[in-house]
């Protein structure tokens, strides 16, 4: 599996999900596990089985984040000197050109993102259109309802 790029806030966000799965989520589902045992038949015990599912999905979203962060190349866009460009990291204020609004987003790794925080994933439309711009520069992205302008306006590494 090859590195992929997060921010040191994302990887934060990740070690504290797993500290929660581990710490939290598992002893509680070994416990519902071993009360459901203590019922008896296991064969048609419902909450047995609820209590098994619940089990290897934590496992598996355990193993899944172990994964991400062991092969995660974490980036402080803090330290960033792009000159200006737009790099992963980097927090950009854009206005779009067909409305003249103004809307600012983050590009970030894929488990970071979050539209509505104005996190943008890497490998979005929006992403792919900004990266290597700078401020003054006009970018296209292709989206499902046509092609829309954006005009970089500002580019931060905060």
């Amino acid at each position: 599996m090859s590195k992929f790029p997060i921010t040191i806030n994302g990887a934060e966000l990740l070690r504290a999900e797993l500290h929660r799965l581990k710490t939290v989520e598992r002893p509680s589902v070994i416990a519902a596990i071993a009360e459901a045992r203590a019922h008896g038949d296991l064969s048609e015990n419902a909450e047995y089985e609820a209590a098994k599912d619940r089990q290897g999905f934590i496992e598996g979203r355990i193993k899944d984040v172990e994964g991400k962060l062991g092969n995660a190349q974490i980036i402080d866009p803090a330290l960033l000197d792009a000159d200006g460009r737009v790099v992963f990291g980097a927090t950009v204020e854009l206005e779009d050109m067909s409305d003249e609004k103004t809307v600012t987003y983050q590009i970030v790794g894929d488990d970071e993102a979050d539209l509505k925080a104005g996190k943008v994933s890497i490998n979005s439309p929006v992403a792919r259109a900004l990266i290597g711009k700078y401020a003054g520069d006009v970018a296209e992205v292709h989206t499902p309802g046509g092609v829309r302008e954006y005009e970089v306006l500002d580019v931060k590494y905060i």
